[in-house]
């Protein structure tokens, strides 16, 4: 069995007393490899080393990171097919998403990161007999808390922008999770980024809590849950570090009748059951007006009935598992729940087990039906495959409808109405909104939330600002 430790200062750092975790594969429910925590003597240990290495990559110019950063890019693109192995372990989502999308993503963050390094520009005023300037500069080590569902994205994502603008990065992946982030850090080594700039600290949420109150590590970078990032926040608190959080959803997905019927009903789908429904911003409310709805949600259960189980390694395989038995157990629990509530289960619904991989944590992707907007189902953010169809009629209800949530995430519209699609985007109470069209975010496109959604930003040149603080001189002649 393999075993994982954290990566410290340009190496692996293994402890052969170190307290471990279990890492499952959740596509076969086996134990494949030991992981070992972090110790609180590893934390201070990372942040000296990250102190110290970040003051000498601060003083290099903009150019030299920006070339480092994309020597980081064409490693991690040449080695594509080895990280999206790594993925489909952690994740147990299907190759063709992560090879194609998920993986790819983490190289073009550097490469945009890296031709962004050298363009970052100050501000110049002049009074009488004074002028002054400013300038953005690191905030020093900054740190980020991992999501299980997107290993490689997060882990670029969010050191990509640290690194190019001076900073020191360490890295806590999920413990569900804890093989792509050793994997990308060796490739940054291999590419040529100093030592100690990027570690990663493996473990639970004991050194989350400690990576939050250390007095060393000036930002933290959370992707998780509301409940997680409130704790954070509280955590963060104690020594008033910059925190950027980005956390949960229930968005909607407004599809009108003058919409292309296949791409509304692809789009449901894919805003609904990519990576097996476990995305933050997914548009599991998906609100369809009346006049469409029989026949919206005959093509949605004919769809979905043909979509294909198997091993996350094989190419036509398009549905993975859940990341976990008790998350498979949380799933089906609102399945059960959205029965109860008296929606109709119009497709799915029920555990699989898959030939070769019985012992799987598969579910169904599954419809619910005849949907009202009070139920738990439409609500309460799952996380899975579970999709909440609901009726409406006029465009003004919809967006009433839509808004009615504490998440505020993701929004989506599918309609062939150019005007109504801009006047309907700029009522909905959402950071990022998509029309016809779900999920895109390009590397230098923001993502993030509003409401309990979280707040900064991940990718673009926004992030930047959560990177750097203003440094303003003010000069009298």
């Amino acid at each position: 069995m393999d075993r994982i430790s954290s990566y410290i200062n340009g190496a692996p750092a293994p402890r052969v007393d170190a307290a471990c975790m279990e890492k499952y594969y959740p596509a076969t429910g086996e134990i494949i490899a030991s992981v070992e925590k972090a110790s609180l003597e590893m934390l201070d240990e990372a942040v000296a080393i990250a102190a110290e290495a970040q003051k000498d990559w601060a003083a290099r110019s903009g150019q030299e990171r920006g070339r480092i950063l994309d020597n980081v890019a064409r490693l991690l693109e040449a080695e594509n097919e080895a990280l999206t192995r790594s993925e489909v372990l952690d994740v147990a989502k299907v190759w063709s998403e992560a090879v194609s999308g998920d993986v790819p993503c983490g190289a073009e963050a550097f490469a945009f990161y890296g031709a962004l390094a050298a363009t970052q520009t100050g501000t110049s005023h002049s009074w009488p007999g004074a002028f002054g300037y400013t300038k953005r500069v690191p905030l020093g080590v900054c740190a980020g808390i991992g999501a299980w569902n997107y290993p490689t994205q997060i882990a670029c994502w969010k050191s990509a922008p640290a690194l190019a603008t001076g900073n020191a990065f360490i890295l806590k992946p999920a413990e569900e999770t804890p093989i792509v982030a050793n994997h990308i850090a060796g490739l940054m080594t291999e590419a040529g980024l100093p030592d100690g700039l990027f570690q990663v600290l493996q473990g639970d949420h004991e050194i989350g809590q400690a990576i939050c109150k250390h007095p060393g590590i000036a930002k933290i970078s959370l992707t998780g849950g509301v409940d997680t990032g409130k704790l954070i926040l509280e955590q963060a608190a104690s020594t008033l570090k910059k925190v950027t959080l980005e956390l949960g959803g229930k968005a909607p997905l407004l599809i009108f009748d003058d919409a292309d019927f296949d791409l509304a009903v692809q789009t449901a789908l894919d805003a609904n059951f990519y990576t097996s429904g476990e995305v933050c911003s997914n548009a599991t409310r998906v609100f369809v007006q009346k006049q469409m709805l029989p026949r919206f949600v005959e093509a949605l259960v004919e769809r979905t009935k043909t979509l294909k189980f198997g091993d996350p390694m094989h190419a036509d395989t398009q549905v993975g598992a859940m990341i976990s038995q008790q998350h498979l157990e949380k799933v089906l629990s609102y399945i059960e729940i959205g029965k109860q509530e008296g929606a109709r289960l119009a497709v799915g619904g029920r555990q699989v087990h898959p030939d070769g991989f019985e012992a799987g944590y598969f579910v169904e992707p599954t419809i619910f039906a005849d949907c009202t907007d009070d139920m738990r189902i439409v609500r309460e953010e799952i996380f899975g495959p579970v999709m909440s169809v609901l009726a409406f009629e006029a465009e003004d209800e919809a967006i009433a409808r839509a808004n009615a949530t504490e998440f505020g995430l993701g929004a989506g519209i599918v309609t062939n109405d150019l005007t109504r699609a801009h006047r309907v985007a700029d009522q909905l109470e959402a950071g990022n909104v998509w029309i016809n069209s779900y999920n895109l975010i390009p590397p230098d496109w923001p993502f993030g939330g509003v409401k309990q959604s979280g707040f900064g930003r991940e990718a673009s040149a926004f992030a930047i600002e959560s990177y750097t603080q203003v440094k303003a001189t003010y000069v009298q002649l």
